[in-house]
């Protein structure tokens, strides 16, 4: 299928086979039947400069590497090499977007290729399972019961169980959330549960529970009663703060539908109310997606309409500096009109300098780069729909090789 790269061929597990040394290249001159040899950069460079160098290469490059030669295989392979890889500060995340809501099967978008991958993705069993990233590590949690939750890295498969979180087994929402240590990698998982206190609908229970992976142990910091408001779905950790929008339960203006808000994870206080650090959303949205872009908390929202503020009418970004929101862009119109018939809401996900965004109803996919400020489409990706009802989600993570839960 053009465009589409089987990402198993070049999978660790494939890689894992001796590779004959190739001979030194060389080839004739046309010019008086002369015969000109190439020096082998290869021959040339040794191990640590050459370790270096394949550092930089995107991934995807780097596994094509290690069928290159013996020696190439030895060094993409070595604990120094991915010593150097880590050095690298980022990888342009890529999306890994669903083709089924059944089986956790799909193909991932490189960004630098422009290329998707074939992935199966391992221990999530749908694609409506909740899905967190940080680093090259996606947290997984089923949509059930709420218990089962993994930490794995996608690109090498390496894979753990966490012990089953505290707090109410069966939740009404649950927001998840992921935070790598880039120096240490040690994680924190954080999943902000909200259920509806029994016969009054105006009031919610909403719990904090945080996982710290160097302790290997869950605390529940805080469980507080929400009047008027309830938790959601969206949560992000960002620079050491939880973030997480919370929905009116009615009474207020139709218009401020959306809140954000805020809880230190470092102090993880007891004390105080969680509505004191609220933060109103910068326009009526639809819906809200929430990202961490370079430690700089993102959302992504769907504009509603001035006088039907549930119709959304266009998308913009927004950063927050402090408690204010500032603009960042707005989809063009072309590339709102170029989605076709768009829902009120929408999937959405970034890191680093790029933001993903993706209908529900179609496989289209738009890429914004906060850094140029550029809009663009996706490679066509190979999924197709096949009946009118169907629909497509996905999630952004980074490509990591030296990371593992």
């Amino acid at each position: 299928m053009e465009g589409e790269t089987s990402w198993f061929s070049h999978s660790l597990d494939d890689m894992a086979r001796e590779i004959g040394e190739f001979d030194s290249f060389s080839e004739l001159s046309d010019e008086g039947n002369k015969e000109a040899t190439a020096v082998s950069v290869d021959l040339i460079l040794p191990d640590d400069l050459l370790e270096r160098i394949l550092a930089y290469l995107p991934v995807a490059s780097i596994f094509r590497a290690r069928c290159v030669c013996k020696r190439w295989y030895e060094i993409v392979s070595s604990k120094r090499f991915l010593w150097n890889f880590s050095r690298v500060l980022s990888q342009k995340p890529w999306y890994f977007m669903f083709t089924s809501s059944n089986e956790p099967t799909g193909y991932a978008y490189d960004p630098i290729l422009r290329k998707w991958y074939g992935i199966e993705l391992p221990c999530i069993e749908t694609s409506n399972w909740f899905i967190a990233s940080s680093c090259g590590l996606v947290c997984f949690m089923d949509n059930d019961s709420r218990t089962e939750l993994y930490v794995c890295n996608p690109i090498t498969k390496t894979r753990k169980k966490l012990q089953d979180p505290p707090g109410l087994r069966f939740s009404d929402y649950s927001a998840l959330a992921v935070s790598v240590n880039r120096k240490s990698h040690g994680y924190t998982i954080s999943i902000v549960k909200s259920k509806q206190v029994t016969g009054n609908f105006f009031q919610w229970d909403v719990s904090v529970h945080i996982y710290d992976s160097e302790a290997m142990m869950w605390v529940t910091p805080l469980t507080e009663v929400l009047t008027g408001w309830r938790g959601g779905d969206e949560s992000v950790i960002c620079d050491g703060v939880l973030y997480f929008l919370i929905y009116s339960t009615g009474g207020g203006a139709p218009e401020n539908r959306h809140g954000l808000i805020t809880y230190n994870l470092s102090s993880c206080s007891p004390h105080g109310l969680l509505i004191r650090s609220f933060i109103p959303v910068p326009c009526p949205l639809t819906c809200g997606r929430l990202m961490n872009l370079k430690e700089k908390l993102v959302m992504v929202g769907g504009i509603g309409k001035q006088d039907r503020p549930d119709i959304i009418k266009g998308i913009g970004i927004w950063v927050l500096n402090g408690k204010a929101w500032q603009e960042i862009a707005r989809m063009p119109h072309k590339f709102f009109q170029g989605f076709g018939e768009f829902d009120d809401v929408f999937a959405s996900s970034g890191t680093d300098d790029l933001i993903y965004i993706q209908s529900y109803g179609a496989p289209s996919l738009l890429v914004f780069d906060m850094s140029q400020r550029h809009w663009r489409w996706s490679q066509k990706c190979p999924v197709t729909k096949r009946f009118p009802l169907q629909l497509f989600t996905g999630f952004c993570f980074e490509p990591r090789l030296e990371i593992s839960p």
